[in-house]
């Protein structure tokens, strides 16, 4: 299941947590957003083809530099996902951010989306009005998504590496030639999706084979790597069993980005797709009060990048994601939050 079809009651009931996120500070807080304050729906150019884009904004009144999220929506949904009552604008007008949440072309089922030039374009071309408009801290520009909207989030880490500070992903597809496979095996409509995206099925001639791997994020996550990108990624264990996307695209884009030392053996991303389980010799107790009662199951770090494997399927959860954005600076090590 896409989040699309769960997310609009989950997505907006999520929102409800980040009332009790914890801060930068570490502490947790329970007050409220201003009543005055809103994130709305603007238009800004964009470099890809010199049109005007939709998406939701929001900039607090601050003189001082503030961070800014890009807040991505997610497969089937389009930038109105992302408004005001989205966990993503709670946070911003809370913590005193900018928001801004780009519609990259909308759904992923025609060639304009799914991880297009035309998308990529429009996203940097989202950062550049944000920073033109509003009072940006160029150190702490952060890119958060889920499903589709990790997808890109992934893509974005590589093709633009030098604007973020942090990349937060959740549930993600890495390699789209793979997902069609899966998403044919399970008759999911996501397969038809993808080759109106790209022009037809893998295999269907050098063109189409191009589309599949310029628009997956396993092709350009190696230049997240070199240049340091703080990168968080995330998957639910039961992910492929009940919703979408099968963990192993989490893991393989962590492996992506990993030292070889620190890589998950092909063996053992197997046996997690398989039986929906962490192997015996990789579990150890982990705590992390940001996820809540979707605690880490797996947690593995290498250089910039962390992967987290939860207790959860196709979901996001926002106040682990918005905290550990909170704690990154670009060209600073990654940080965590200290263990509860």
């Amino acid at each position: 299941m896409d989040l699309q079809s769960q997310s609009r009651r989950d997505f907006l009931r999520a929102a409800a947590l980040t009332g009790a996120a914890v801060c930068a500070g570490g502490a947790f807080g329970t007050d409220q957003p201003r009543s005055k304050a809103q994130v709305s729906r603007i238009e800004y150019p964009s470099a890809a083809d010199s049109s005007d884009q939709p998406a939701m904004f929001y900039a607090p009144e601050s003189k001082a530099p503030v961070p800014l999220l890009v807040g991505l929506h997610t497969w089937s949904a389009d930038f109105r996902q992302v408004g005001g009552r989205s966990p993503y604008g709670r946070w911003c007008i809370k913590n005193d951010w900018a928001f801004i949440g780009p519609n990259f072309r909308g759904p992923n089922k025609r060639p304009e989306a799914c991880g297009s030039q035309l998308a990529v374009d429009d996203i940097i071309s989202a950062v550049k009005y944000a920073r033109k408009v509003a009072n940006i801290d160029a150190n702490r520009i952060y890119l958060v998504g889920a499903s589709g909207g990790g997808h890109m989030a992934m893509l974005m880490a590589g093709r633009a590496p030098e604007i973020w500070a942090g990349v937060s992903v959740w549930v993600g597809i890495s390699d789209l030639a793979a997902w069609h496979a899966e998403c044919r095996k399970a008759r999911l409509r996501y397969a038809g999706e993808i080759e109106k995206s790209c022009g037809g099925p893998p295999g269907a001639g050098d063109k189409v084979d191009l589309e599949y791997r310029n628009r997956s994020p396993l092709t350009w996550l190696p230049k997240a790597r070199a240049a340091g990108v703080n990168l968080d990624m995330n998957a639910g264990i039961r992910d492929g069993h009940d919703g979408s996307v099968p963990i192993s695209h989490t893991l393989r884009a962590f492996n992506a980005v990993a030292a070889p030392s620190d890589r998950i053996s092909d063996a053992d991303i197997a046996c997690m797709v398989k039986k929906a389980e962490i192997p015996t010799h990789l579990r150890k107790k982990l705590s992390d009060r940001t996820y809540g009662s979707k605690v880490p199951l797996l947690r593995k770090t290498s250089g910039a990048a962390r992967v987290t494997v939860f207790q959860g399927g196709h979901e996001i959860v926002p106040t682990a994601a918005l905290n550990w954005l909170s704690l990154q600076k670009k060209k600073a090590p990654a940080k965590s939050l200290p263990r509860a």
